[in-house]
């Protein structure tokens, strides 16, 4: 994070650093307000606040223009891996806020007893949701890419922060301008499934009953190959061509469990009779 490092330029506002891509920028009615989160006793609090301006998303920072800069703000930047705890807010009344917790860069032009600070941006002509979804994308995409490096023997950062220069320092072993930032494709399932081919009959063209015969047809399964209908065994049968028959006769013991069933009842109800 630093505070008027930022290269201006007059057509395109600032000049991008190399391999630095602008990927969002915001209404001119944005707000900024960057204060101390801690108030230690003797050390006098630092607050920024401009009433309005432009904030710039690209693959590396955060820019911030204000449309009327003042000498203790012409611009402000910080690395995206830079911020940490970002969310938006939406009050009942009033525009929605982008709020983030930053880590200063050294010498960016932030006294070095502040070690955190608030970032509070009021997007009053919207995009406060468009910014925060954008964001979150290339931050995943810039640390998974810290990853990779720290997997390949770079010393990274844990927090993979960049550290040094005003205008945005250098990750090890992280190359910004290699890093995908496009959405990826969503994912549509092949079926495996596909037409099977339908015999030839050419019975009409050479007479009947002469011609090519019919091959077997591929199944898609492992069951192998489909064997013609006349080729069958006559024993074998389909589970749809059979068919339940019931059993002619009562099972073996029926009339005397049935007979046993009725002199029981007979002698249960000449007790309750008596």
């Amino acid at each position: 994070m630093s505070v008027n490092w930022v290269m201006l330029s007059k057509t395109e506002g600032f000049t991008p650093l190399p391999g630095e891509q602008r990927l969002y920028t915001s209404p001119p009615r944005t707000t900024l307000h960057l204060q101390s989160v801690n108030k230690f006793p003797g050390h006098e609090p630092y607050s920024i606040t401009s009433s309005g301006g432009c904030v710039h998303l690209t693959n590396r920072r955060i820019v911030y223009l204000p449309s009327s800069p003042t000498p203790q703000l012409t611009s402000f930047s910080a690395p995206i891996l830079n911020l940490q705890d970002t969310h938006v807010t939406a009050p009942f009344f009033g525009p929605n806020v982008f709020t983030a917790i930053l880590k200063p860069v050294p010498g960016g032009g932030i006294p070095a007893q502040h070690v955190a600070l608030e970032l509070k941006m009021t997007f009053k002509e919207g995009g406060a949701y468009d910014f925060s979804t954008t964001y979150e994308r290339i931050k995943e995409r810039l640390q998974q890419a810290v990853e990779v490096a720290r997997d390949n023997g770079y010393n990274v950062r844990g927090d993979g922060s960049e550290q040094g220069g005003g205008q945005g320092g250098v990750l090890p072993g992280v190359n910004m301008g290699n890093v995908h930032l496009d959405e990826l494709p969503a994912y549509e399932a092949e079926g495996r499934s596909v037409p099977l081919p339908q015999p030839i009959d050419v019975r009409g063209a050479s007479g009947a009953g002469h011609g090519i015969p019919s091959m077997p047809v591929e199944r898609d399964s492992d069951l192998g190959p489909e064997m013609p209908q006349s080729q069958r065994s006559p024993d074998v049968r389909s589970p749809v061509q059979q068919t339940f028959s019931p059993p002619a006769e009562p099972p073996p013991g029926y009339e005397e469990v049935q007979s046993q069933s009725v002199a029981d009842e007979l002698e249960r109800r000449m007790r309750r009779s008596q």
